[in-house]
């Protein structure tokens, strides 16, 4: 159950979330199959929801699983969804499936990431974009949009930092709308506050039409220019999956591709 959520009555819950997704009592019962008299009476506390209704509501309104757990909770019914970390024994296939799929995406970078954008685990080719770093901006837990920000951190190396930083932003703010997680409310802030250089002005390059956004960064091996896909699991159970994402890149001309793939045949080499 996130803060916003705690002591609060279910409810008023539902129709925060209702809310939370522009959606009117007709619109909500339409979806559910439901009155909307029914609606209107959760919602004000004249009715208690079952434990089905309520579930069923739930996956009408897109609440994330963590969040279905708190209505439950809140309305006398026990937690349905398990957490579990990553580590556990029960996890063993998701987890091998995650480092499945950062391995096979080298030469590119890749990594996994939990619902507050904390670094989990990466492919080696991630190295490449953080060589150099200093190590206090690396120290456990990570957290990636802050890196990416900060100014000890990936931010001075960014040539389209304008737009980028942009990119990151409307990114977070967009998942704090969909979540009202107050954790991800607070880095949104604390990402907002970062200073941003005068002299940074994105250069007039290639724009992908506006169907992706570059990361352009420069690195020990030189400048790369990036392109990212993000990657969830499907109809998950366990709150740990549903919050767990791959983020990929993918080399946005073929300079950038032949320096990856030169970069990972040397590592090979290395490794021999």
């Amino acid at each position: 159950m996130t803060s916003l959520q705690q002591g609060r009555p279910v409810g008023e819950l539902l129709r925060g979330w209702r809310q939370r997704r522009g959606l009117s009592q007709m619109d909500l019962a339409l979806r559910a199959e439901v009155s909307t008299r029914h609606v209107s009476f959760l919602e004000t506390g004249r009715s208690q929801p079952s434990r089905d209704m309520l579930l069923h509501l739930a996956e009408e309104l897109d609440v994330p699983l963590r969040d279905r757990n708190g209505l439950l909770v809140a309305a006398g019914f026990a937690p349905v969804y398990a957490e579990r970390p990553l580590d556990d024994p029960a996890l063993r296939a998701t987890r091998e499936a995650v480092e499945l799929v950062l391995a096979g995406h080298e030469p590119y970078p890749a990594l996994a990431v939990d619902r507050h954008w904390t670094l989990v685990t990466a492919n080696r080719a991630v190295g490449v974009l953080l060589s150099d770093l200093p190590p206090e901006v690396l120290q456990p837990p990570v957290n990636v949009l802050r890196l990416s920000l900060h100014p000890s951190g990936l931010a001075p190396r960014i040539e389209n930092l304008r737009q980028w930083r942009d990119h990151v932003l409307t990114r977070l703010h967009r998942q704090v709308d969909v979540t009202a997680d107050a954790t991800l409310a607070a880095l949104l802030e604390e990402l907002r506050g970062y200073p941003v250089p005068a002299e940074a002005v994105d250069p007039k390059e290639r724009d992908f039409a506006g169907v992706v956004v570059p990361l352009r960064v420069r690195t020990s091996l030189g400048r790369l220019s990036l392109f990212s896909t993000t990657t969830v699991f499907g109809t998950p159970v366990d709150i740990t999956l549903a919050e767990l994402a791959i983020e990929s890149f993918f080399p946005a001309d073929p300079e950038t591709a032949e320096v990856l793939r030169r970069a990972a045949t040397e590592r090979s080499r290395q490794d021999a």
